[in-house]
């Protein structure tokens, strides 16, 4: 009996040592050195710890674009509807080239597409949105959900207050280069007006809070994530399992050490005039030993090169495992 009350603790105590320490004051200040650094862009930036719900954030108190980061938040709503029965992971979706977006991370769904028309299930669709960031999956997505509105309503009703989601990739396309759905480039446009309409496109969507999340909003997505407390346990394992197999290695997670894990979803709006809209990257770092940590990353109207932006975030992502050893 002794030896059993023995190994009950000796358990108790390796269960609460999985998750990290509070976040302490070097992080803080190597996280705003990093920000400072990439002024006159703006880098917004949370750690939190999951075990005490301390966090860190540097810039807070407004919204970042998104942008593809918000593919793990709409997969988690469609997850939703396959764990009430409403859709099904093996449920067939008609896609014509018509439904084509361009963007991915790697040749996906839409290139697929282009042979002409398919029918591919739920579960292809989610993992062609997370893993490979295809534009195309994630408007069929909402189509599938109804709309932005609706995953933003499931957000709210989990608690995930901060985060929004008005519209699809292609329409957030449009609104970028100046343009309204259906609307076209005119006819013979010079080059100083197509500058001039992606000017304003590329202003009016960094002013608005379409498809976007404060940095509140991402770290209590990721946490209700990892804790289960979004969808059933087969659909946290699911999305967190795409999450890691997402395929741009170049963000947070090329600054982590050899054994540690991240379960992420990145985002990147293009450039007008030689700035960055937004280079983004959000996830859950998990050490070789457990213990995990969320950490949020936007970096908003920058002119710092890709290759710079993706040193930062490395960075950021170096100093967080070091705050967990």
């Amino acid at each position: 009996m002794l030896m059993q009350m023995l190994r009950a603790v000796t358990l108790s105590l390796v269960a609460g040592s999985v998750f990290a320490a509070p976040v302490d004051t070097r992080l803080q200040a190597s996280l705003n050195r990093i920000a400072s650094e990439a002024r006159p862009g703006t880098l917004g930036i949370v750690v939190m710890d999951p075990a005490t719900g301390k966090s860190i954030k540097v810039n807070d108190g407004r919204s970042y674009l998104m942008m593809s980061a918000f593919k793990a938040p709409i997969a988690a709503a469609v997850l939703a509807r396959v764990d009430s029965g409403e859709l099904k992971l093996d449920q067939k979706v008609h896609l014509v080239p018509a439904d084509i977006v361009p963007g991915s991370a790697v040749p996906s769904l839409g290139k697929r597409l282009e042979a002409g028309p398919l029918d591919v299930s739920v579960e292809e669709v989610l993992r062609a949105a997370v893993t490979q960031s295809d534009n195309t999956a994630v408007d069929a997505l909402l189509r599938l959900l109804g709309g932005g509105h609706a995953a933003t309503a499931f957000l709210e009703s989990k608690g995930v207050h901060g985060m929004r989601i008005d519209m699809g990739e292609r329409e957030l396309s449009l609104m970028l280069n100046g343009l309204k759905p259906g609307e076209q480039p005119a006819a013979g446009e010079s080059d100083e007006a197509a500058n001039a309409r992606e000017k304003k496109g590329f202003q009016a969507v960094l002013a608005s809070k379409v498809d976007s999340t404060t940095l509140d909003g991402a770290a209590t997505f990721l946490d209700k994530l990892q804790s289960g407390a979004l969808v059933s346990p087969s659909s946290t394992n699911m999305l967190l399992g795409m999450m890691t197999a997402q395929v741009i290695p170049n963000r947070v997670r090329a600054g982590l050490p050899a054994g540690f894990q991240l379960a992420d979803k990145t985002g990147t709006a293009g450039t007008y005039n030689d700035r960055l809209g937004a280079w983004n990257d959000m996830g859950i770092v998990t050490a070789p030993d457990g213990r995990r940590m969320i950490v949020a990353v936007f970096l908003s109207d920058s002119p710092a090169k890709p290759k710079q932006a993706d040193a930062w975030f490395a960075e950021i992502g170096k100093a967080v495992a070091a705050s967990m050893q």
